[in-house]
């Protein structure tokens, strides 16, 4: 039977890298809305331009929670972080479906695709750092 306490902390590695993309996400996000860069947060965002750096930084915050799942996973990190990529794919679709006219179709469908492979990329990157620590 798998230890209690590394259930435990295989959770928490998982929350602490969902809940590092939804804080920067969100604060990129607010950061843009208040310099008028994006539309209100009540009005669609339907520029391309917008969109892609939006998609940009999601992108790089998608790695960026991987890599926290995997570092702070007590063991298998790409393994935990493909956990946190499949919570992606969940949440994406949730908001795609909830968000479906207020952007384009390709960007929550972009969103929606590359939740796993980001989630991966921070993971391997968080193996290949504990191996050469190790």
């Amino acid at each position: 039977m798998e230890n209690p306490r590394r259930i435990g902390m295989s959770i928490l590695a998982v929350l602490a890298g969902l809940v590092a993309i939804f804080v920067i996400s969100l604060g990129t996000d607010q950061l843009f809305h208040s310099l008028g860069v994006y539309p209100p947060w009540d009005q669609p965002l339907t520029d391309t331009g917008l969109l892609l750096l939006a998609f940009a930084y999601r992108a790089l915050y998608g790695v960026a929670g991987g890599y926290i799942t995997g570092r702070l996973a007590p063991r298998a990190p790409v393994a935990h972080a493909l956990v946190l990529g499949g919570i992606g794919v969940v949440l994406s679709t949730l908001g795609a479906i909830a968000m479906w006219d207020m952007s384009p179709a390709w960007y929550p469908l972009a969103l929606i695709a590359v939740s796993l492979p980001l989630s991966w990329a921070g993971g391997k990157l968080a193996a290949r750092k504990r191996s050469s620590i190790a």
